[in-house]
């Protein structure tokens, strides 16, 4: 199949881009810099990016809808307030484990969070996926994870899709919208060798799967249905770590990048690593969710 290619949009020469999220009140694509403890707000109509340094690395970042963000951070769940920039902890799952950290993570439909772990040097399955309930409780949802990364919903949010990097698989779950309860896990796609590894994803309208690869150059699309992959779009950094619908019709694919780990030679051959990158692939994508915290009372 013809490859296709993105555009920069940002140069930002992240050392670990991820967790791209639209903020639709706001037209804003946030994302985070994983190793430099960073959240960031680009604004695609002036071109401008915002950021916020946080003290510790920090995974994913979402709105909670009242102009603060919910983090899966270094030490756990936290609340950071962009315009004090002040940080307080809601929960740590992992205190007991200080080699690990939260990797990448989104809300569902229902405003819950959901993140996972992995272990900051060698690989093994010290991870777990856990759920940040709008209560504030938390729930380990997957055990023995080794890099927990993608996490996407069906248009109808009956099914969850999840990464464990290495495994190179994208596991089903059947998915409860009003509990967050998931059962059934089965692997229903299995990435190529020689592509990289798959990262983070995002879901369209038609249900179709988006995935980043690792060390792939790209960004393909499969659908889940069948396992078959239906399109591939080219990125000019191997190292493509996640995507996220954006724009004011959704129709806008947003695509994030890393330059950590790449040689001095690699990254002469890849300038642009670290970058945001945009394409318009012809299809719109599902809504990025805000964490929605029950009120007290």
């Amino acid at each position: 199949m013809p490859v296709k290619e993105a555009e920069l949009v940002l140069d930002a020469k992240a050392m670990l881009g991820e967790g791209p999220s639209w903020d639709a009140a706001s037209g804003r694509l946030h994302w985070v810099d994983i190793v430099r403890g960073e959240v960031h707000s680009y604004d695609p109509a002036t071109g401008t990016d915002g950021k916020y340094t946080i003290g510790q690395m920090v995974g994913a970042a979402v709105t909670d809808g009242n102009g603060k963000f919910i983090l899966a951070a270094q030490h756990g769940f936290m609340e950071f307030d962009p315009e004090t920039r002040s940080l307080t902890a809601i929960a740590d799952p992992e205190s007991h484990i200080p080699g690990n950290r939260f990797n990448d993570g989104k809300c569902d439909a229902e405003g819950r969070f959901w993140a996972g772990t992995m272990k900051m040097q060698a690989q093994d399955t010290a991870g777990a996926l856990y759920c940040l309930h709008t209560d504030l409780r938390v729930e380990r949802k997957v055990a023995n994870v080794q890099c927990s990364n993608g996490i996407a919903w069906n248009p109808d949010h009956t099914a969850m899709y999840y990464i464990d990097t290495p495994t190179r698989q994208v596991v089903r779950y059947d998915f409860d919208l009003e509990t967050g309860r998931i059962a059934g896990g089965r692997p229903i796609l299995e990435f190529p060798e020689g592509e990289g590894f798959p990262d983070g994803m995002t879901s369209d309208a038609e249900g179709n799967l988006w995935i980043a690869h690792w060390d792939g150059y790209g960004v393909s699309c499969w659908d889940p249905r069948t396992g078959k992959r239906l399109d591939k779009i080219g990125v000019p950094a191997a190292r493509v770590t996640s995507c996220v619908f954006g724009g004011s019709r959704l129709d806008e694919l947003y695509i994030t990048t890393a330059r950590e780990g790449l040689s001095d030679a690699e990254l002469a051959g890849q300038p642009l690593a670290g970058g945001i990158f945009r394409y318009s692939p012809g299809v719109r994508g599902m809504s990025s969710y805000s964490f929605r915290r029950q009120q007290k009372g």
